[in-house]
């Protein structure tokens, strides 16, 4: 009985102290809410300025060089030399030529060069044949090539060519740059000198300087010259030089006609080959060998008394 009524007292009196225990828990969580508002303020306080300085510096990289690359793509323009090569078969070919020169007048174009020839066909019969290059403006060229070939028997061939000539422009211009900012800066060095030998030394290089920036302004003259106008070359053929041949009643044309016409060339070349060398040649080798064959014996005999009065001496 007095071991349960001791059992009963000790649990009473440790429930009693637990109770006391757990009095100041409510406080705590107050003392928490007291200090987190003033500890939160203060974080964003901090972040902020890290926030928003650290996208700026990247905008202003992505701006500066988005707008470098434009203006870089757009002041690099491509360059590039257009000329055409035509072989055209007319009626009159003193005519066309007189009318192609007509027409790159009119286009604002210039003639390069103009060539008229007698060529010969079958029983040396000679026809006139040209040659002449024209230059007109690039963005009339397919305009100039329709206008040529028109009111033409045939055309024999067309061949029209392109070259990019973009990189070596611009490298010429950045070269151009370079040597004006050197020459700049000899002329402010001249100006400054003052001892004789430093100024004679200075205006050498700037000689040499300014040679170079006018053969650099030639190249960039020719380019831009060449960008601009377009070269065409033409063949004016006269009719009579395609007409087929006609042996036996048969109609020779085409290619067939071209290696008969050859054929006969030949046969007709060696024929006066034969006859240069009966009528020329060979007279004037014999007269030649006949000469030389006199000299070595008159040589011979000369030598021959020279050597016996030297051996009876």
């Amino acid at each position: 009985m007095k071991r349960a009524l001791f059992i009963s007292l000790t649990a009473a009196l440790i429930l009693t102290a637990c109770g006391a225990g757990r009095a100041p828990a409510p406080s705590l969580p107050a003392f928490d809410k007291v200090e987190q508002p003033a500890a939160a303020p203060a974080m964003p306080e901090m972040q902020a300025p890290v926030e928003s300085l650290a996208p700026a510096p990247a905008n202003d990289i992505t701006v500066n060089t988005s707008g470098a690359g434009t203006s870089d793509a757009a002041a690099v323009q491509r360059l590039v030399i257009q000329n055409a090569d035509l072989s055209i078969v007319v009626a009159d070919p003193a005519a066309k030529m007189k009318s192609i020169e007509q027409m790159a007048e009119n286009m604002k174009g210039y003639v390069v060069s103009s060539n008229m020839y007698q060529t010969y066909v079958t029983q040396n019969v000679k026809v006139p044949e040209g040659q002449i290059t024209i230059r007109v403006p690039v963005e009339r060229l397919d305009e100039a090539l329709e206008t040529i070939k028109s009111d033409t028997i045939e055309v024999q061939s067309e061949n029209r060519s392109g070259q990019d000539v973009t990189k070596d422009y611009v490298d010429l211009q950045s070269r151009l740059k370079n040597l004006e900012a050197t020459e700049a800066q000899l002329t402010k060095i001249m100006e400054d000198a003052y001892k004789t030998e430093d100024v004679l030394n200075v205006f050498n290089q700037l000689t040499s300087i300014r040679e170079q920036i006018e053969v650099v302004k030639g190249q960039i003259k020719y380019y831009e010259e060449s960008a601009a106008l377009s070269a065409i070359n033409v063949r004016v053929i006269a009719e009579e030089s395609v007409q087929p041949l006609e042996v036996g009643g048969w109609k020779i044309t085409g290619t067939a006609r071209n290696a008969f016409q050859a054929l006969i060339d030949f046969a007709q070349g060696f024929v006066r080959f034969l006859i240069w060398l009966i009528i020329l040649i060979i007279p004037a080798g014999l007269v030649i060998l006949g000469l030389l064959w006199l000299l070595w014996r008159v040589f011979r005999y000369a030598w021959r008394r020279l050597f016996r009065r030297k051996a009876r001496g």
